[in-house]
């Protein structure tokens, strides 16, 4: 299974951001995985930023990141989307999507930088 991160890179403080998690090689059927977007800031350990259920219709949200964040997904194109907006220095980080049905998986992570 490989999940490929995209649509990081550096934006202005309050500026917009949209990540793609594509999924491929998987065993299973796409719709079975919950996903989720961790993140990790240098120097800190990762944490949850968003998850999704398998249907789509369960999401969670890590602490004060809902209202900026929105986390979605497209089942028919193995694809989950971050969508990130009022973005803050302290959001600059690593960004990792993560799937998981019976096992689990990681991406590579895609860099977002918050910055003037």
């Amino acid at each position: 299974v490989q999940l490929v991160e995209s649509g990081g890179g550096l934006v202005q403080p309050g500026g917009s951001l949209r990540l793609s998690c594509a999924a491929s090689g998987i065993t299973h059927t796409f719709s079975r995985y919950a996903m989720s977007w961790y993140r990790q800031a240098s120097g800190k350990e990762r944490e949850l930023v968003a998850s999704v259920n398998s249907a789509g219709d369960s999401i969670v949200y890590g602490d004060s990141l809902k209202g900026r964040f929105t986390i979605s997904r497209d089942n028919a194109k193995n694809k989950v989307y971050l969508q990130m907006n009022s973005l803050k220095p302290e959001d600059t980080a690593v960004y990792y999507c993560y799937a998981i049905y019976l096992t689990n998986y990681w991406g590579q992570g895609t860099q977002v930088t918050v910055s003037s």
